[in-house]
């Protein structure tokens, strides 16, 4: 079971993703507006939280830029708007998802769920589901576990979306992957929208590692993996 935090100002989108997240045996805490979330997350932090972008009293981009300078906590924006700029500015922001309106609340929820099974550590975990890769003089192990990387012994904080991409394409150390295939194969699910929101968590990735080669671009075919494995 998982704590989400629902905020939206639709009480009837609130309640009928509720509902359905509560059959998954989900706690889920409701927001109508961005007042109070911010100390509620403080005295209690959620497992992931699904954020409407227009809410009465702000934006929820401006929101969820607050709370990742706190908590690295897993998000997913709710909105009306589908413009690829919108997109491209949540996923910069370190949002794990994109969901645009109508929407089926059954289909939030598997995403929600996808997204739980990345963040939330397995309790039957295998230490042989460790990797552990070398480039230059950096090391870099990926834990399969507990969903968790280390670069030279140091945390690497993630969202969910850019430790499946970097995850999927370690499993395909020195194949070339296009970005449409990083969209459908890494995610659980293919974004509809640009290739560029793989861009984005390129970047968001290399931002957050001392070595910037672990990924390379392949320019005019996507990416891939330059570590090098070494033997556990």
């Amino acid at each position: 079971m998982a704590r989400i935090y629902i905020i939206e100002d639709n009480e009837a989108i609130r309640e009928a993703v509720k509902g359905y997240l509560e059959l998954n045996e989900h706690e889920v805490v409701q927001f109508g507006k961005i007042a109070k979330v911010l100390e509620t997350i403080d005295a209690k932090k959620p497992d992931i939280i699904i954020i409407d972008v227009m809410l009465p009293d702000g934006s929820g981009f401006n929101l969820a830029k607050q709370i990742r300078k706190k908590s690295n906590v897993p998000f997913i924006f709710l909105t009306a708007k589908d413009q690829e700029s919108d997109r491209i500015t949540g996923f910069e922001i370190g949002a794990d998802d994109y969901v645009v309106k109508p929407f089926s609340p059954r289909e939030l929820v598997l995403r929600v769920e996808a997204i739980l099974k990345r963040t939330i550590p397995s309790a039957t975990g295998s230490n042989n589901l460790i990797s552990k890769w070398i480039l230059e003089n950096d090391i870099l192990e990926i834990d399969k576990n507990s969903h968790t990387i280390k670069e030279n012994g140091k945390d690497i904080e993630l969202t969910a979306a850019e430790w499946k991409i970097i995850s999927y394409l370690s499993e395909n150390s020195g194949i070339v992957l296009s970005r449409e295939k990083l969209l459908g194969e890494s995610l659980d699910y293919f974004y509809e929208g640009s290739e560029r929101i793989i861009d984005t968590h390129i970047k968001n990735i290399r931002s957050k590692t001392k070595n910037q080669n672990w990924l390379k671009t392949v320019r005019g075919f996507g990416y891939k993996f330059e570590g090098k494995q070494e033997k556990l």
